[in-house]
């Protein structure tokens, strides 16, 4: 008889039904309790992961032929590249001195500081983004002293606005550095090939004392948008310390290429990156965010060109690019990115006192084409990689931990 009850009890009880996730992911956001990385997946990611992220790619590099490697030579800084009368046009950084950069403190007239000093910016063309012609001559001389870059003018910015052309760039005097104030000024033409004019005065200059861009402005970054000139750029304060950010990036807007330029009312735009490198997508601004801060190695978009969001992660992005994107100066409401540009590549993996030069990546940032294999996300790489010089253990480490072992590594189970 209890046995009998017990069955009648049992059976008229109605249990939770649990939801299982599937095995293939549904496109719309399921409506079951879910753990908070699933409602992430759905809430702030994409369903589908970065094969449907037209904002995320790997990128490819490869060499490009027609710079010479000449010694105590560089290039690096890219801008965007342009296509004009069916010829494909860039601009870089270019330096040729008697030696390899030796520092601030030995830097004279003569020898380079930096990678970036005494440099002068210069020209290139091409017919199909591999094989490349450059100029015998700067396309863009330093001016002379003591005007704001007659020590060197570098990381230039490309605009096309009502048919003249004008670069951006910054303009170090009388010294490069890290406390060297740097305004942006800007030359113009009416053909790519020049001759390009200096406009007498800078056109950006550095923030008021104590904010974060307070004695540079870096990588100024040109595009049309809104009907107007929108400048990207990042910014560095002079202070150094750990409590400093000094890799923000922030925008200014002008009606004329000469300005007055009025900076955004909430900049620093960007918290992250190194180099700039925005695009028009579709009604609004897409940048990538590289190197450096909280942020680094993503893709972000802003619909208004201003507040960015990330909206994918990124490996081995390139450095300092310049994509060849056809409408960043059609001011239309629907940018469709890009598939290839230049970068700058440290051939010894150094940094600032060391040569660079260009070279091309591909990608698919495009909404016109879809490339799978630049979708892949779990790229792999070989041991050369790993034990390259920057990212293998150093000596000094090695010597360390082995001294540090017997207060450190304590036995699992004790």
């Amino acid at each position: 008889m209890k046995i009998f009850l017990l069955v009648i009890l049992f059976v008229g009880i109605h249990l939770p039904v649990l939801a299982v996730f599937p095995g293939v992911i549904p496109s719309e956001k399921p409506d079951f309790p879910m753990s908070i990385a699933m409602e992430r997946l759905y809430d702030e990611w994409n369903p589908h992961e970065d094969r449907a992220n037209e904002l995320y790619s790997n990128f490819k590099y490869s060499p490009l032929k027609g710079f010479d490697d000449i010694p105590f030579t560089s290039r690096r800084d890219p801008t965007k590249v342009i296509k004009h009368d069916g010829l494909f046009h860039v601009w870089y950084t270019r330096r040729s001195t008697t030696c390899d950069p030796v520092g601030l403190k030995l830097a004279t007239d003569d020898k380079p500081a930096t990678d970036w000093d005494l440099a002068d910016i210069w020209h290139a063309v091409s017919s199909n983004g591999v094989d490349w012609i450059e100029d015998k001559l700067p396309a863009v001389k330093r001016p002379p002293k003591p005007e704001y870059g007659s020590r060197s003018i570098c990381t230039p910015g490309i605009l096309v606005w009502k048919n003249k052309f004008y670069l951006y760039f910054q303009a170090y005097a009388p010294m490069v550095g890290g406390t060297a104030y740097c305004p942006v000024r800007v030359a113009s033409a009416d053909s790519p090939f020049g001759p390009w004019v200096h406009y007498p005065e800078p056109v950006i200059l550095p923030g008021p004392e104590g904010s974060w861009n307070n004695i540079k402005i870096n990588d100024p970054c040109p595009l049309v948008y809104k009907n107007k000139i929108y400048i990207y750029y990042k910014g560095a304060p002079i202070e150094r310390g750990n409590e400093y950010i000094i890799r923000m990036q922030g925008v200014s807007m002008a009606s004329d290429p000469f300005g007055p330029f009025y900076e955004s009312n909430i900049n620093p735009v960007i918290n992250s990156g190194h180099e700039t490198c925005m695009f028009p997508w579709k009604d609004g601004v897409a940048a990538i965010v590289a190197l450096d801060g909280p942020e680094k190695n993503t893709i972000q978009y802003a619909p208004d060109g201003e507040r960015f969001k990330i909206i994918s992660k990124i490996q081995v992005p390139p450095v300092a690019p310049g994509p060849y994107c056809e409408d960043a100066f059609l001011n239309n409401i629907n940018g469709t990115g890009f598939l290839w540009g230049l970068c700058h590549i440290n051939p010894d993996g150094g940094g600032a006192v060391n040569k660079s030069i260009l070279a091309r990546f591909d990608c698919d940032l495009s909404s016109k084409y879809d490339h799978k294999p630049f979708k892949r996300n779990n790229l792999r790489f070989n041991k050369n990689t790993y034990l390259q010089s920057g990212v293998k253990l150093s000596e000094g480490w090695v010597t360390r931990i082995k001294n540090e072992r017997k207060n450190v590594d304590n036995e699992t189970i004790r």
